[in-house]
This record gives structure tokens, C-alpha cells and sequence, in this order.
């Protein structure tokens, strides 16, 4: 097991690499829009495709996300109870966080499936393709679940003994 955390870790880094660089290239192309506007030049692609870097980066970027805990969680409840009631109580939300995102695959897989064959693109000038930003979405859920499986039932104060989890 020690093998799949270790691989699913590297994968959820690579994934927040490339989430990153997607915020990066949105954000230098705001800055090339505003200033393109600002000398009184129409702009046609850029904020759509900021748009798309910026949602593709949140997908790309869920499995670090929950890799590192960065996520809002409350832990009133679980500091509250015994260590092993605790421990139940995380492995019972890891449970649900991965049924949740794995639905979430397969209905978004659904639909970027359905955009893909229908061809559909999107109602601006520029008019992209649809499914390329909504194939970020079951990628992301999908790698995000298998972040999950690394994680159910390994005691978060264990993970210094586990690697990458």
C-alpha cells in the first residue's frame, strides 16, 4: 500500500504543478488584457481562456488540495471525542468524501462526454471547444478520489511514518 500512497502523492504534486503554471499563464494573460484594453485595444480570447486556465487549475489542483489538508475543515467534533471514536468519525467522512467524488467523476465524465460528441463550443467570438475545460473536471474528481483511497483509515498522527499520505 505504501507503493499506491507514494505514487498517488507524486501524482497529486504534479497535479498542483500544473494547476499552478494554469494560474500563472491566467494571470499574466489578465495583466496582457488589461493593458491591451487600457491602450484601447478590443480583446477576443483572453478572458475566456483565463476563465478556463482558472477552472481547470481548481480541478487539477483538488487532490493537492486534500493531500495537504488545505481544504475548510471543522474540527471541533473531532477533538471533542476519544482518539478512537476520532479515528471512526474521519474514516466515516473519508468514506463519504470519496463516494461524493466519485459520483461526481462519473456524472461530469457524462457530460464532457456528451459536450465532445455533440461538438458543442462556446458563445463567444472566439467559440473554443467545450470539452477540454469540462474534461478537467472527471480528471480531477478521479484523481482526487484516488487521494482519497491513500488516505482512508491512515491516523493523521501516523502520517509522519507513512510515506507522502
Amino acid at each position: 500500500m505504501d507503493g499506491y500512497r507514494s505514487f498517488v502523492a507524486r501524482m497529486s504534486d504534479a497535479c498542483a504543478v500544473v494547476a499552478s503554471v494554469f494560474l500563472a499563464v491566467a494571470a499574466v494573460i489578465i495583466c496582457y488584457m488589461v493593458i491591451r484594453r487600457t491602450a484601447g485595444f478590443s480583446t477576443d480570447w483572453e478572458l475566456e481562456f483565463a476563465v478556463f486556465m482558472m477552472v481547470a487549475s481548481l480541478f487539477l489542483g483538488s487532490p493537492y488540495c486534500l493531500k495537504t489538508e488545505g481544504h475548510v475543515a471543522v474540527g471541533l467534533m473531532e477533538t471533542a471525542l476519544p482518539s478512537r471514536s476520532a479515528y471512526w468519525l474521519r474514516l466515516v467522512i473519508q468514506i463519504v468524501g470519496l463516494l461524493v467524488v466519485l459520483f461526481l467523476a462519473y456524472m461530469s465524465l457524462e457530460k464532457t462526454w456528451e459536450v465532445f460528441v455533440k461538438g458543442e463550443l462556446t458563445e463567444s467570438s472566439w467559440a473554443p471547444p467545450k470539452w477540454p475545460l469540462y474534461a478537467t473536471m472527471p480528471i480531477g474528481f478521479f484523481l482526487t478520489a484516488l487521494q482519497y483511497i491513500a488516505m482512508i483509515g491512515v491516523d493523521p498522527s501516523k502520517r509522519s511514518e507513512t510515506p507522502d499520505v
